[in-house]
């Protein structure tokens, strides 16, 4: 699964593109497109019907159609251009809660996206797409602290901890895995925490293992921040890296504080794993080289620069093994064409990702546990097998969890989602939680257009 010319010659690419004009990005990115078209034409039998007797060189990118994940889901097996790849083999692979950061025919890797959409997604990579992701993020990660870096490069010194789902096969966690088996001086110093274990018990495990980078999402760092700032949790952090939710300015500012650090944020996508990174001017910058992000209207038409479009379409010029064109990620984007102060040439984007909320629920001693949304979704999904919900705070001992199926098949839905939250929340020291149910009722949606699956009493905003 390591190709070390591979990644090299990627990897030089990547650092040589940042800081060149802006037409060789341009450059690149219609040469790569071209290529991936001409791959899935030839090996893709839904893109070869798609594509039909035309040349996949003169293509342009709106005469092609914009696909949905379930759509997508439906013709696994048409959609992957190795005929090996079957739905149901690898679903199987990926209940193997042993299989995670495993290689998969000995080729691929393949992740699993939550159901924040309410399907569930597979997602194959091959060895490019693995090398594509690893350069952007070891070589587009914003620089925290210079002189650290100065004389650190390769991050050899840190000590670094992912809190995270650590049992589901989800892009974050099968890549720190994979990692760890290619790098055994990473093995050592890098390691995985599961945000769904006590929270007494993760503060503890911190504090053995005395990280000085802590990689997650927003939402559990600010609650690990509101432990350190309380005296309960003792790290000395020198960065916080955040991705897969909305960095707030006022989540930054609580992070910041509680470790007494930097902090910085990515966007990324079970579909591509990078797409954008942050620079030293808090501007997210999308790698436009290897991706193409299309903001558009609720009928797919392209808005103007600086204005969020209702969804977005990705295409991901590094799969070559499972097609992403034009696909409906779902986030609402703004694409900007003016010039960021940091001097790179890559497109600058705003994003409205998820707007899930933290909840913070009173235990039996009045105390306030504040609880990251993932960890909730996190349990919906992987115990209880339900994704189309909407989990609301009624107050600090009370919650509703409406669910979009009816009928028997809501009823045995609401049995198990509930005896998965309980126990959850009973693990978190907040047994007599009231959790009430109902079936058959459609979610709110958020700021992102996307059904907002956690809502809190009052959130951070």
């Amino acid at each position: 699964m390591w190709d070390a010319w591979q990644g090299g010659s990627v990897s030089a690419d990547v650092a040589a593109t940042s800081w060149l004009p802006a037409r060789a990005w341009h450059d690149r990115q219609r040469q790569r497109l071209a290529s991936l078209l001409q791959a899935a034409a030839e090996d893709s039998p839904l893109y070869r019907r798609i594509i039909g007797k035309r040349d996949p060189r003169y293509i342009a990118l709106h005469e092609l159609p914009v696909l949905q994940k379930t759509e997508l889901m439906s013709r696994f097996d048409e959609w992957v251009t190795d005929p090996r790849l079957r739905l149901p083999a690898l679903q199987r692979f990926l209940e193997d809660s042993q299989a995670i950061g495993q290689p998969y025919l000995g080729q691929y890797h393949v992740w699993e996206s939550s159901g924040s959409s309410g399907e569930p997604g597979v997602f194959v990579q091959d060895a490019q797409a693995l090398a594509v992701y690893d350069a952007l993020e070891a070589l587009r990660r914003p620089v925290m602290q210079p002189m650290r870096r100065w004389f650190d490069p390769w991050y050899a010194s840190e000590r670094m901890a992912f809190v995270g789902a650590t049992t589901g096969h989800f892009a974050s966690t099968v890549t720190v895995r994979r990692l760890c088996r290619l790098n055994p001086w990473m093995a050592a110093r890098l390691r995985s925490f599961s945000f769904l274990q006590p929270l007494p018990a993760l503060l503890a495990q911190l504090e053995e293992h005395a990280p000085t980078v802590l990689a997650t999402y927003p939402t559990v760092a600010w609650a690990l921040a509101e432990q350190a700032a309380a005296g309960r949790l003792q790290l000395s952090l020198q960065e916080v890296w955040t991705g897969g939710e909305a960095l707030t300015p006022a989540m930054r500012i609580a992070i910041s504080r509680g470790f007494g650090c930097p902090v910085a944020q990515s966007y990324g996508a079970s579909e591509f794993l990078s797409l954008a990174s942050e620079c030293r001017c808090h501007g997210l910058h999308l790698n436009s080289d290897w991706a193409i992000l299309e903001s558009v209207d609720d009928r797919h038409r392209p808005v103007p620069p600086g204005t969020a479009g209702s969804t977005t379409l990705l295409t991901n010029l590094a799969n070559r093994v499972q097609p992403i064109i034009r696909y409906e990620l779902g986030d609402r984007v703004t694409l900007h064409d003016a010039c960021c102060d940091c001097g790179s040439v890559l497109p600058l984007i705003e994003v409205q990702g998820r707007v899930d909320d933290s909840i913070v629920l009173d235990d039996a001693q009045g105390q306030a546990v504040r609880l990251p949304p993932l960890a909730f979704t996190t349990v919906l999904e992987d115990e209880a097998g339900v994704f189309d919900f909407q989990l609301r705070q009624q107050d600090g001992r009370a919650l509703l969890l409406e669910i979009g199926a009816s009928g028997r098949d809501g009823d045995a839905q609401v049995g198990r989602a509930r005896a998965a939250l309980l126990r959850y929340l009973d693990a978190q020291g907040l047994a007599g939680v009231s959790v009430e149910e109902r079936c058959g009722a459609p979610g709110e949606r958020g700021r992102s257009g996307k059904v907002q699956r956690v809502v809190a009493r009052a959130a951070l905003r």
